[in-house]
C-alpha cells in the first residue's frame, strides 16, 4: 500500500484557557491528506487506540516558551501529538511485519508513516489480562510515572504514609497500588472525586480515600492525615496541593507530577501556604517520566509491574481504564473528558469506523 489517504486533527488555534471544540475559533481542525509512501526503515501504521494525557494540554498552550518545556510544543498547523497503539500495515523494516501491534506516537491521525525505531513492538498477554491498551496505561507512561515518582523521586519506604491526589486516574491508581503492594507503605490515602471512585481506590489497596467533592472534604482530609504524612504524590496542583502543604510532615517529600486543576487556566489563584515549604523544610520535586526512560530505568520498572500483575497484587481489570469507542471526527470530545472527571483509570480513545 502506498499514498495512504488519512484524516488528521490539526492544531488550528492554540488555546490560553479551555480548548474550543467547534466554531470559527475551534482549537482543532479536521483535515484530510495523503501520506508519503514509507521509506527505508519506515512503517505505515493504522491507529487503533489513542492515549489521552493531561500533559497534552500543556503542549498546545499559546505562546509556550520551548526553552521552558520538557518536550517540543505542538505548534499551529501541526497534527495534534498523542501516544497510541497501532497496527503495522506496511513495513520497510526487517523487525516489524504487517499485523504487528506497536506502541508509538501516531498523533491524532487515522494512519501515520513512522520511523521503525520509534515503534515499540508489544505483546498482549490474554492469560495475564494484559490488553493492548495497557501499553499506554499501566505498562506505559502512567505506570512508569507512578513507579518512578514514588520510588525514585520521593524515595518511598515501608515506614511512610502516602497521600495520592487524582487517585482514580491513570497515574494515581498505579501510585496507590505500587505504594501498598510493591513498596509496602504503612498507610496509603487517596483523594478522588465521588463516592464510587473512592470505593474503587480503596479496593485497590488504599487504607482510605477522601472525596474532594464532599462538602466536608477538608475535615475528612484532616482526619485521614492525622499525625501528618511523609509523602504527598501530587497529580492535580491547585487548592488540594495548597491544603496538603499543611498536612506533610517536617522534612516530608512531595512528588510534583501534575497540575490538571490549572491546565485550562494557568493564571488562576496561587498557593497561599508556600511558607509551609520553608518553615517545615518540605522537599518538592518536579519530574517527568522521560527522566526514567533516559536513565534506562523503564525496563526494570515495567518488569516489576508485570510481575506483580501476574501475582495478582496489582489490578488492571476493565475498571482500571475507561475505553471510549469513538468516531474519528469525535476524537477531541473524548480527550476533553480528562478535564471533566469523566474517566476512571486510564482514558483511552478506541478509534471506530
Amino acid at each position: 500500500m502506498s499514498g495512504q489517504q488519512t484524516r488528521q486533527w490539526i492544531l488550528a488555534n492554540p488555546p490560553t484557557k479551555d480548548p474550543i471544540l467547534s466554531g470559527p475559533n475551534a482549537t482543532f481542525n479536521l483535515e484530510t491528506t495523503t501520506l508519503p509512501s514509507p521509506g527505508a526503515n519506515q512503517v505505515l501504521v493504522k491507529t487503533l487506540y489513542l492515549s489521552n494525557d493531561p500533559a497534552q494540554r500543556a503542549w498546545i498552550q499559546l505562546n509556550t516558551d520551548p526553552a521552558r518545556l520538557y518536550t517540543t510544543p505542538v505548534t499551529k498547523g501541526e497534527v495534534m501529538r498523542a501516544f497510541g497503539v497501532c497496527e503495522v500495515v506496511e513495513s520497510n523494516a526487517p523487525n516489524l511485519k504487517p499485523g504487528q501491534l506497536v506502541s508509538c506516537v501516531p498523533g491524532w491521525s487515522e494512519y501515520a508513516v513512522l520511523d521503525a525505531k520509534d515503534c515499540r513492538p508489544i505483546q498482549p498477554d490474554e492469560k495475564a489480562g494484559i490488553r493492548p491498551t495497557h501499553f499506554i496505561g499501566a505498562l506505559g507512561g502512567p505506570g512508569l510515572t507512578a513507579y518512578y515518582g514514588l520510588v525514585d523521586v520521593v524515595r518511598a519506604q515501608p515506614e511512610d504514609a502516602v497521600v495520592v491526589s487524582g487517585a482514580a486516574g491513570a497515574t494515581g491508581n498505579m501510585v496507590v497500588q505500587i505504594a501498598k503492594h510493591i513498596v509496602g507503605c504503612r498507610r496509603v490515602i487517596g483523594i478522588a472525586g465521588g463516592e464510587a471512585k473512592c470505593r474503587w481506590v480503596e479496593s485497590l489497596g488504599a487504607d482510605i480515600c477522601v472525596d474532594y467533592k464532599a462538602p466536608d472534604f477538608k475535615e475528612q482530609l484532616w482526619k485521614a492525615t492525622e499525625g501528618f504524612v511523609e509523602i504527598y504524590f501530587d497529580n492535580v496542583g491547585g487548592d488540594i496541593l495548597d491544603l496538603m502543604l499543611k498536612r506533610v510532615k517536617r522534612f516530608g517529600r512531595i512528588a510534583a507530577c501534575g497540575a490538571i486543576a490549572r491546565y485550562n487556566d494557568p493564571e488562576a489563584g496561587g498557593l497561599k501556604n508556600w511558607m509551609e515549604i520553608i518553615v517545615n523544610r518540605i522537599e518538592v520535586r518536579g519530574f517527568i517520566v522521560t527522566d526514567a526512560i533516559t536513565a534506562g530505568k523503564s525496563g526494570p520498572m515495567v518488569q516489576k509491574i508485570v510481575e506483580k500483575i501476574k501475582e495478582g497484587k496489582i489490578k488492571i481489570g476493565e475498571d482500571s481504564e475507561t475505553v471510549v469507542p469513538t468516531r474519528f471526527e469525535d476524537v477531541p470530545k473524548t480527550w476533553r473528558m480528562l478535564f471533566e472527571g469523566g474517566n476512571q483509570g486510564k482514558l483511552v480513545t478506541e478509534i471506530k469506523g
